[in-house]
């Protein structure tokens, strides 16, 4: 396959997907904010949502202040914003316009029709009028644009680098939530005032004392933990997996290390490896082997070693290697960085 096609169809899936993961965070974060709160505590959790994107920057350059409304336009309708839904969904159709021959007709039709759709939302007062049911939609497009890809398209190198894209994207935000919430937690009743070592013991505590961790408001605590595995379609999984009340602990164990979770990180990076091995070519072998020695840390860790080492490094040196995997992918397979 022609480097130029693979760079094409293995970006049309990041973006679906990263519109898709703000559409999630976004939409969690709207519910959480009907919850009694002070102000502060409403304008850290907005914050946390660029921060995840890592928008905080660009958003402030452009607002004088926070506000639900101005963060919730910024992160989807602002062209200026690569990462909004609106310019997400623009990239994936032109990346798929440019490879239209290597699509289904069905998979083509589901990219334009987003894209067009989207145009006719934009023009509206339905955001505003109705935020959760616009989130709603763009998860439903990407969930069908994946339905369709694995349905109607044949099992060949198009459709390996389709999936490529969509894991690698989905590890990086899955890893990033975990990373910006479980710093958020810091803030909480229980973890005030401890060091980074002492939030690990923490959460490695909860797990065996699962009502003594409850913070001093359980409800608020509930729903902070809540928020972060719907954010991830994980909260009817966590209540089949552990069937108990929601602690830290188990929160990172289900998106670190459970490869039956479909948004952790283990699972993203076994389907990694498994499509790198499907495209494999001449000089790809370094980087497969990168992948697959990225995958056996997940693979073969436990939570408490994560945590004696620390969740947070643990976190950065994991963004560090996918960053690192993505450009020898781009190096290996796909159009080179600087073109």
């Amino acid at each position: 396959m022609l480097s130029r096609t693979a760079d094409h169809l293995f970006w049309m899936s990041r973006y679906t997907e990263r519109a898709e993961n703000t559409a999630r965070m976004l939409d969690v974060h709207v519910q959480t904010g009907l919850l009694p709160q002070s102000v502060e505590d409403v304008e850290k959790g907005w914050r946390a949502v660029l921060g995840i994107s890592e928008l905080t920057h660009a958003y402030d350059k452009k607002y004088d202040v926070l506000t639900q409304k101005d963060v919730i336009d910024f992160m989807v309708r602002d062209p200026s914003n690569s990462s909004s839904i609106a310019s997400c969904l623009k990239q994936a159709r032109e990346n798929a316009r440019a490879v239209r021959g290597a699509l289904t007709t069905e998979a083509w039709e589901i990219q334009n029709a987003t894209w067009i759709k989207m145009q006719g939302y934009l023009q509206t007062n339905a955001l505003e009028q109705n935020p959760a049911e616009f989130f709603e939609w763009v998860k439903h497009r990407s969930h069908l644009s994946r339905g369709v890809t694995i349905g109607t398209m044949l099992k060949d190198e198009a459709f390996h680098f389709i999936r490529l894209g969509t894991f690698l994207e989905r590890a990086d935000n899955t890893a990033r939530i975990i990373d910006v919430k479980f710093h958020g937690a810091k803030e909480s009743s229980y973890m005030k005032g401890q060091n980074g070592q002492q939030q690990s013991q923490q959460i490695r505590r909860q797990q065996s004392q699962d009502q003594d961790a409850i913070a001093a408001d359980p409800q608020i605590d509930f729903y902070y933990w809540a928020a972060i595995l719907r954010s991830v379609s994980g909260f009817e999984i966590y209540r089949k997996v552990y069937r108990d009340v929601i602690t830290p602990a188990r929160v990172a164990d289900l998106l670190i290390l459970r490869p039956d979770m479909p948004r952790s990180l283990l699972s993203c990076m076994e389907q990694v490896v498994s499509n790198l091995k499907h495209v494999h070519n001449d000089i790809s072998s370094d980087t497969e082997r990168f992948a697959g020695k990225l995958h056996a840390d997940l693979k073969f860790s436990n939570l408490d070693e994560i945590l004696d080492a620390g969740l947070h490094d643990y976190l950065t040196r994991f963004f560090d290697r996918i960053f690192e995997l993505g450009n020898r992918i781009s190096r290996d397979f796909l159009v080179p960085l600087n073109t």
